[in-house]
């Protein structure tokens, strides 16, 4: 809890710092146009619940759920940056928020009158920015280096970059953000750490598939022969008709659908 409240007070003293000493921001209210869900995620688990999430003008973390394609209104203090992330989760399916990849949407870059635009490639940004400021708040002081003075055009514009790293252009959830924000509240940001976390080749006695991953940029998976998945040392998790598969670089599950 302490940790928390940490993250909550830098972003917010940083966001009155943005706004101007002594002003007071106003609140300002978007309703959210949430993203399609993949067509791989539709087809095997169907309409989604979301979890929504972001800072008021307080630095205070708010939550939301909605189900389907409700459009709901938030309110964001308008006088800085601001991340939203909108998780999909189907609790009936077992499967809850933090599992799949989220959407979001940065304030005010997405934002186009009174609507705030999700999208699966900024539920990246979203995630990058609340991972800036845990690890500013672990280190007590990050300067510039708050994810509130971030350069997140220039951020956005590497994905189109032809350097980059071909893997990550085509899936950002394939980089470790937490080592990447931690790595550039103490040194700053560089794209030469946009790389593929390091995976082993696991073979699987499970069905051909085809499996659907939890990134929205990720192929769905349809074997030929016997299965084998690209594993790291955090947890993926895939679906197919069979159930929900857990795996990581030592050991694995699957949960067949109820």
């Amino acid at each position: 809890m302490k940790k928390h409240w940490l993250i909550l007070t830098v972003l917010n003293c940083a966001g009155i710092a943005f706004s101007g000493c002594g002003t007071a921001a106003l609140d300002s209210r978007y309703t959210l146009q949430l993203p399609d869900l993949p067509p791989a995620w539709s087809n095997l688990l169907g309409e989604p619940h979301w979890r929504i999430e972001w800072l008021n003008q307080d630095g205070t973390k708010e939550t939301r759920t909605v189900r389907g394609n409700e459009k709901p209104a938030i309110s964001l203090p308008p006088d800085w940056t601001s991340a939203v992330s909108m998780w999909p989760y189907w609790p009936e399916r077992g499967i809850g928020p933090g599992v799949f990849r989220p959407a979001g949407a940065l304030f005010p870059f997405d934002a186009a009158g009174a609507t705030l635009t999700a999208s699966w490639r900024a539920g990246v940004d979203a995630t990058l920015y609340w991972e800036l400021g845990r690890a500013a708040a672990g280190a007590g002081s990050a300067g510039n280096r708050l994810p509130l003075y971030f350069n997140w055009p220039r951020f956005r514009e590497l994905f189109q970059d032809s350097s980059v790293n071909a893997e990550i252009r085509a899936d950002p959830w394939l980089a470790d953000w937490h080592a990447i924000a931690e790595k550039t509240i103490h040194s700053g940001f560089d794209k030469r750490r946009l790389v593929p976390e390091a995976r082993v080749a696991l073979t699987l006695p499970v069905s051909s598939g085809p499996w659907a991953g939890a990134s929205p940029f990720a192929p769905s998976l349809l074997f030929d022969n016997a299965p084998v998945f690209a594993v790291r040392k955090s947890v993926d998790t895939w679906v197919s008709s069979e159930g929900i598969l857990r795996c990581n670089s030592k050991t694995w599950t699957l949960a067949a659908w109820e």
